[in-house]
């Protein structure tokens, strides 16, 4: 189906059952863009445009959020990714995610290193790293166990996107999280946890261009999770963008779209 913008929409078959929201437009090599934890795709509305004009761009719904459907049962984000591929008939392509979708990333250079071309990591939390145990940690597990949307959206607003709804993107933000907060819980209930799935250890096996971007009013973990991904990563570098917290893509999106194109326009074939 043709969106209004002239790109075009797909329900893309998710592994196990159930579809996928995707869209994909633009031309050029390929760019896949992954959002984080709680969020959809909508993250990525103000750096998509740009991005298209040099890159065929397919962003889609995680399984559960956003206009994709909930899952009924197990699953893994990394066969959702492979199925996304699969169905545009991609053998490769460059991997852009935040947060949960740049772990994501990682686990599949790890997985199907063959497949990503390139990385650029925003934000990103990267598996086996272990967050340090404080309120905010204990505030959010309660809220998971208790299944507590309204707790957990509030908590991803005052703490991951913390310059506010008065800041660039804020009122997309608050939207985004409160329409996500119940399908999140539906969703992360089902994700399928592989304990031997872990990245931080195993860093140095991943050989694809990466780029590492945290704002700058990130959460300080953040920072703690970029630096080890730069010194582990064998071809990574890293940067900070300046006025900017967890919700990067919205906040600074010229200045992370100017980011994202030359480290592609060097790390893509």
């Amino acid at each position: 189906m043709t969106s209004t913008t002239g790109t075009l929409e797909f329900r893309v078959p998710a592994p196990g059952g159930g579809l996928l929201w995707a869209e994909r437009g633009g031309r050029g090599s390929p760019v896949v863009l992954l959002h984080g934890a709680g969020m959809d795709s909508r993250l990525w509305d103000s750096v998509v445009p740009e991005l298209r004009r040099h890159h065929d761009v397919i962003r889609y719904d995680a399984r559960g959020l956003g206009r994709s459907a909930p899952p009924d049962g197990p699953f893994d984000d990394l066969d959702d990714l492979r199925a996304v591929l699969d169905h545009f008939g991609l053998p490769a392509a460059a991997l852009v995610g935040l947060s949960m979708g740049g772990e994501t990333a990682l686990d599949f250079a790890l997985a199907r290193p063959e497949r990503v071309t390139a990385l650029a990591l925003v934000g990103t939390s990267v598996s086996g790293h272990a967050w340090p145990s404080d309120a905010e940690t204990d505030a959010y597990g309660r809220a998971r166990r208790e299944g507590d949307a309204a707790a957990l959206a509030g908590l991803e607003l005052s703490v991951w996107a913390s310059m506010g709804r008065a800041a660039p993107g804020g009122a997309l933000i608050e939207t985004m999280v409160r329409d996500n907060a119940e399908r999140r819980l539906v969703s992360e209930h089902h994700l399928a946890f592989f304990p031997g799935r872990e990245a931080e250890s195993r860093l140095d096996r991943i050989t694809a261009p990466t780029l590492v971007l945290h704002g700058d009013r990130d959460h300080p973990e953040i920072a703690v999770i970029a630096g080890r991904l730069v010194a582990g990563l064998p071809h990574a570098h890293g940067q900070v963008v300046a006025g900017a917290d967890h919700y990067l893509p919205l906040r600074a999106p010229d200045r992370l779209a100017g980011l994202l194109l030359a480290h592609l326009r060097t790390g893509c074939p």
